[in-house]
């Protein structure tokens, strides 16, 4: 896993709205980092969307922070996850 001193400077910082990204910690602020690194994935970014992730996170810790995650990921990115895994679909509504 990278060293991040700022969230921005992998993941766009528009993902981050409502914070500022530079004070988020890569491994304490997971819960948030990672479904807004996919909130707005399409089949045509996921692949490069998902690649940013794993350079900061184990596959592992992205699936369960997709299944417990308050934010709204549509179950389309959840298959498309469980597919690139190879774990049991998941789905969030």
């Amino acid at each position: 896993m990278k060293s991040v001193k700022n969230i921005a400077d992998i993941l766009p910082k528009d993902l981050f709205w409502d914070v500022n990204p530079s004070n988020l910690d890569v491994q304490e602020d997971k819960d948030l980092i990672i479904p807004r690194a996919l909130y707005a994935t399409t089949e045509d970014t996921f692949s490069k969307d998902i690649s940013r992730l794993e350079e900061l996170y184990k596959r592992s810790e992205i699936v369960e922070e997709l299944k417990i995650t308050k934010e709204r990921i549509s179950n389309k990115v959840c298959k498309m996850v469980a597919q690139r895994y190879h774990v049991r679909h998941f789905s969030r509504y």
